[in-house]
């Protein structure tokens, strides 16, 4: 008797498993706007950290992601004078030296 209560027991963990697998497996229909809205959350806290390492261990990529943005911001190449009047482009309020 043992033994099929065992059997028995296996035999409805394995039906188990197999049923929550299917109903995992099986996905919402998402639209466009919800899927949109995903993409544009952000990065996990997962992807975060990886990036971190990446830069770390891959330094020459980090700077040249950096260079990439301020290329796109246009500011690349332009040096700060000290002790003169900052650009128009610039947001800071540096103070004249009279």
């Amino acid at each position: 008797m043992a033994d099929w209560i065992g059997i028995a027991f296996f035999v409805l963990l394995i039906a188990a498993a197999f049923v929550g697998i299917r109903a995992l497996a099986n996905q919402k229909p998402r639209t466009t706007e919800e899927f949109e809205k995903n993409a544009a959350e952000g990065t996990t806290a997962l992807g975060a950290s990886m990036n971190a390492v990446n830069e770390i261990m891959n330094p020459s990529a980090a700077k040249a992601k950096e260079v990439e943005m301020q290329m796109k911001e246009g500011r690349y190449g332009k040096k700060k004078r000290e002790g003169k009047a900052s650009d128009s482009d610039d947001d800071t309020d540096d103070e004249l030296d009279t």
